[in-house]
C-alpha cells in the first residue's frame, strides 16, 4: 500500500518528517486531530469479532489483510497485517522452504533476498505488515513449530531474523515473534515458562534484541506465561527489557484472539494492539478507562507508538509499488528453488564400490525406484497460521521426473517394504522420501482448546449478533475442530524417529539396492540410529517450499552442491535432550539444550550444530582474529579471516564457522558453556581455488548476565574457525576481551 495521493492528515505528517521534521512533533500533532474514539479504534483490530471469526472459520485464515487500526477520516491506513514466514499467507503467494531449511543455508544475503521478495509480494496484495519474522528457540526438537524458526542457537536467530527483517521492510513492517519463551505448542494457551535472568539475557531474549537493534517494526507477543505473568500483558518484558533496556521505538502486538486477558492490564503493560479483531478492549476499555484501572494517558502511550511506527514506515518507503504479478513469478520461484537446494544438508554419502553415492550420475543413471508416502505429496509445512497457499508445488516424484526425462522411473507410495524392495532390486538407483507432515508436527488448535472455558471467556458476548449465536452451533458440527485446524492434527511431535515402517521400508530398500538414497522430510532434528548403518546416503530435505521437488533433484544430480549445514545438533539418543512434556501447565527454562547440553554431558552428538557433507572438500588456514571488545555503542562487533581452499575436485559451496571457548570455563561448575557460536559466512570457490575470508562475530555470546549487567565470562578465549561444532580440524587463535 503507498500513502494515499490525496492530501490528509496522514500523508502530511509523512511529508512532513521526509522534509525533516522531528517524527514526534509530527505524531503529537496527528493524535491531537484524533478523537477519543478514534484513539481507542487504533488499540486493536478494525474488524467485529465475530464477523471476523465468522470469515476465518468458513473462508479460510488471512486470505486477505487484517486491518487494525485504520482511521479512514485521516487517511490513517492501518496496520494491514499478513502472516508468514514461508512466504506470503494472503493470496496464492510464492511458498519459499521454512525458515528452518533457510537457516540451513547459513546464508544471510540469502535469507534477505527472500524476505525483499516477500515484502514485494505483501505489498502487491495490500499488505503492510509482515507478522512472519518468526525466532523462537526450539529447546527441544520436539517443538511444533519449530519449522518457522532458523535453527537453536540465538546468534543464528538473530542474523536471519535481521537479515529478513531487512528485506521485508523495503516494503512493509516486520514483526518478530513469539516474545517471548515460546517453544511449546500444545500449551502454548496455559504453560507458565519459568526462567531466571541469566537464561533470559543470555540465551532466550538475545536475538529478539538483535533483530530490535536491526530496525525491526514490532513485537509480537506470545501466548504462554512468563516467570507468572501472560507475556501479552507482561509490563517486564515490553517495558523494561524491549523498551527500558533495548529502547525499542516500534509498535507491540498480541498474538492472535488469546494473546490477553485483561484488556486494561495489556495497555498498562505496554501492549500497544490487540490483535486481529475487537475483542476485548473494545468491550471492556471504556468501562475500564471509566473505573480508573487504565489512564488516557495509557491510550496516548500507545496510539503514539502506533502511528509512529506508520509514519516511520512511510517516511521511509522509497521502493516503486509494486505490481500484482510479482506474487508467485518466475523470479521468485527461482528464488525458493535456490534457497531450497542451497539449505539441504547431506548428512551420510559412503562409497558405494570407489566413489560416494552422490551425487548421481544423470547421463549412466537408466532407472530410479522413488519409494515413500511422500514422495508425490505437496507437503511444504504445516496447516495453521504459516500456511502459503502456492499455485502449484512440485513434489519430489515430479522434480525426479523432470530432471531425467529418459529414466524409467517407479514409485512405490503404499507403507509396503516388500514392494518397495521389489521396485529397487530392478533399479539403478532408490531413493527412499520419509519424514513427517502437518499431521505430525505443526500449529495445533485442538478441540480441548475450543471447549476451554478460560479462553472462550475471553470472546464478547454474541448478544443478537447472528455470526456469534451460531459459533455454538458451528464447533458442534463434526470436523469442524479440523476445519480450524486445516485439517491436521499438527503440535509437538511425539517422537523423534521415523514411523516403524518407515525404517522398516529403509532396511528392505537398502538391502536390495547398495545404492540406496533416504531423504528426510523435517523441521526439527530426526534420530535416525536404528536404519542409518544400513544406507550409504542420507539427506535431509525439510519442508522445501513450492519448488522443493526441482531443488531436491539439483542436488541429487549435482548441478547444486550439497552445501546446507544443520543449523541444529541431533543427537543420538533422546534421552540426551532436556525433559519436555507437550502438556506441561509450568516448566523452567535454564540454558543448557542441543549443542551446549551434549557438550556439557559429554555425549557425543549423532550429528553436531553446522554439520553438513559437500561434494568437494574444503581446508581452513591461517586465522587472524581482530580485537574482541565489550561494550556499547557498537562495541560487541569483531571480525576475523581464514583462508578457506577447496581441495577437491569440483566446485562447491563452504560455510566457515566462528566459535569461541572461553578458557577455564567449566560448563558444569560455571553454569556456561564450552563453547559458543560467534559468527559465520559462507563463499562458494572452484576446485583448486583459495579465498581470504572475512568472518563477521560478536562478543555478546562470551558474556555472561550478572545483576549488573553482561560481563565476560572469561577475560580470556579461544577462537576457533571450523566447518561444525567440535571439528577437529578446526584452526585456532587465543584472543581477550577487552572493554570498549
Amino acid at each position: 500500500m503507498s500513502t494515499p495521493s490525496s492530501p490528509t492528515a496522514f500523508s502530511a505528517a509523512v511529508a512532513a518528517v521526509r522534509a525533516g521534521r522531528p517524527l514526534t512533533e509530527a505524531v503529537d500533532e496527528l493524535l491531537t486531530q484524533l478523537t477519543r474514539e478514534e484513539r481507542l479504534w487504533l488499540l486493536d483490530g478494525d474488524l467485529p469479532f465475530w464477523q471476523g471469526m465468522a470469515d476465518m472459520l468458513t473462508n479460510g485464515y488471512n486470505l486477505t489483510p487484517y486491518p487494525m487500526g485504520r482511521v479512514e477520516r485521516l487517511g490513517i491506513p492501518g496496520l494491514l497485517f499478513s502472516d508468514g514466514p514461508r512466504g506470503v499467507v494472503m493470496g496464492k503467494s510464492t511458498a519459499f522452504p521454512v525458515s528452518m531449511a533457510r537457516g540451513a543455508t547459513w546464508d544471510v544475503e540469502l535469507e534477505e533476498r527472500v524476505g525483499t521478495a516477500i515484502g514485494l509480494e505483501l505489498r502487491a496484495q495490500g499488505a503492510n505488515f509482515f507478522g512472519g519474522v518468526c525466532v523462537n528457540l526450539p529447546r527441544h526438537p520436539s517443538w511444533g513449530r519449530a519449522q518457522e524458526t532458523y535453527g537453536e542457537d540465538p546468534l543464528l536467530l538473530g542474523e536471519f531474523g535481521a537479515a529478513l527483517t531487512r528485506g521485508v521492510q523495503r516494503n512493509a513492517m516486520a514483526v518478530v515473534k513469539h516474545y517471548a519463551l515460546n517453544s511449546m505448542e500444545n500449551a502454548r494457551f496455559k504453560v507458565d515458562v519459568t526462567a531466571d535472568d541469566a537464561a533470559l539475557h543470555e540465551v532466550y531474549l538475545a536475538h529478539f534484541r538483535r533483530i530490535v537493534e536491526e530496525g525491526v517494526s514490532g513485537v509480537m507477543t506470545a501466548y504462554n506465561s512468563v516467570n507468572g505473568e501472560w507475556a501479552g500483558q507482561n509490563e517486564h518484558l515490553m517495558e523494561g527489557v524491549l523498551r527500558g533496556m533495548w529502547g525499542f521505538e516500534g509498535v507491540t502486538v498480541s498474538d492472535f484472539i488469546w494473546g490477553l486477558r485483561d484488556a486494561a492490564a495489556s495497555l498498562r503493560a505496554g501492549l500497544d494492539v490487540e490483535e486481529p479483531f475487537r475483542q476485548q478492549r473494545a468491550e471492556h476499555l471504556p468501562a475500564d478507562l471509566e473505573a480508573g484501572r487504565a489512564s488516557w494517558d495509557d491510550v496516548d502511550r500507545a496510539a503514539r507508538r502506533i502511528l509512529a511506527t506508520q509514519v516511520r514506515h512511510y517516511a521511509a518507503l522509497s521502493e516503486p509499488e509494486p505490481p500484482l504479478e510479482v506474487v508467485f513469478s518466475a523470479e521468485h520461484r527461482a528464488l525458493a528453488r535456490e534457497a531450497a537446494a542451497r539449505g539441504m544438508v547431506l548428512l551420510k554419502n559412503d562409497p558405494v564400490g570407489e566413489t560416494p553415492l552422490l551425487p548421481l550420475q544423470r547421463d549412466a543413471l537408466t532407472s530410479l525406484a522413488v519409494v515413500g508416502r511422500l514422495a508425490d505429496v505437496a507437503n511444504t509445512g504445516d496447516n495453521g497460521s504459516s500456511d502459503v497457499r502456492a499455485p502449484e508445488i512440485v513434489t519430489a516424484l515430479r522434480g525426479l521426473t523432470e530432471a531425467l526425462p529418459k529414466a524409467r522411473i517407479t514409485h512405490v507410495a503404499d507403507d509396503d517394504p516388500a514392494a518397495a524392495a521389489a521396485a529397487a532390486a530392478q533399479a539403478d538407483v532408490a531413493v527412499v522420501v520419509a519424514g513427517y507432515t502437518a499431521a505430525d508436527e505443526g500449529e495445533w488448535i485442538g478441540g480441548d482448546v475450543l471447549s476451554d472455558a478460560d479462553l472462550l471467556a475471553l470472546f464478547p458476548p454474541p448478544g443478537d449478533d447472528p455470526a456469534g449465536q451460531s459459533f455454538a452451533d458451528f464447533l458442534a458440527k463434526p470436523g469442524a475442530v479440523d476445519s480450524i485446524s486445516g485439517g491436521s492434527a499438527g503440535g509437538d511431535r511425539a517422537s523423534l524417529r521415523l514411523r516403524p515402517v518407515d525404517a522398516e521400508i529403509i532396511r528392505a530398500v537398502a538391502a536390495a539396492n547398495p545404492r540406496t538414497v533416504v531423504v528426510i522430510v523435517t523441521a526439527g532434528a530426526v534420530v535416525t540410529e536404528e536404519w542409518r548403518d544400513a544406507v550409504p546416503a542420507v539427506l535431509v530435505s525439510w519442508y522445501s517450499g513450492c519448488e522443493g521437488g526441482h531443488a531436491l533433484a539439483d542436488v541429487l544430480l549435482g548441478d547444486v552442491d550439497a552445501a546446507g549445514r544443520l543449523p541444529y545438533s541431533i543427537p543420538a539418543a533422546e534421552e540426551h535432550l532436556p525433559h519436555f512434556d507437550r502438556d506441561a501447565t509450568a516448566i523452567t527454562y535454564d540454558k543448557w539444550f542441543g549443542q551446549r547440553l551434549l557438550d556439557r554431558d559429554g555425549h557425543t552428538p549423532a550429528f553436531p550444530l553446522g554439520f553438513g557433507l559437500s561434494y568437494t572438500s574444503f581446508a581452513l588456514a591461517e586465522l587472524t582474529v581482530g580485537e574482541l571488545t565489550v561494550g556499547e555503542p557498537d562495541g560487541d562487533s569483531f571480525t576475523a579471516a581464514v583462508t578457506v581452499t577447496n581441495t577437491g575436485s569440483r566446485a562447491g559451496r563452504h560455510v566457515v564457522q566462528l566459535y569461541g571457548r572461553p578458557t577455564g570455563v567449566d560448563a558444569a561448575a560455571d553454569d556456561f558453556p564450552t563453547r559458543v557460536l560467534l559468527g559465520f559466512a559462507t563463499v562458494g570457490l572452484r576446485a583448486g581455488e583459495s579465498a581470504r575470508v572475512t568472518v563477521p562475530a560478536s562478543t555478546r555470546p562470551l558474556l555472561r548476565w550478572t545483576a549488573g549487567g553482561f560481563v565476560p565470562a572469561s577475560p580470556t578465549v579461544v577462537i576457533e574457525a571450523a566447518s561444525y561444532a567440535g571439528d577437529p580440524d578446526a584452526v585456532t587463535a587465543p584472543a581477550e576481551l577487552a572493554l570498549a
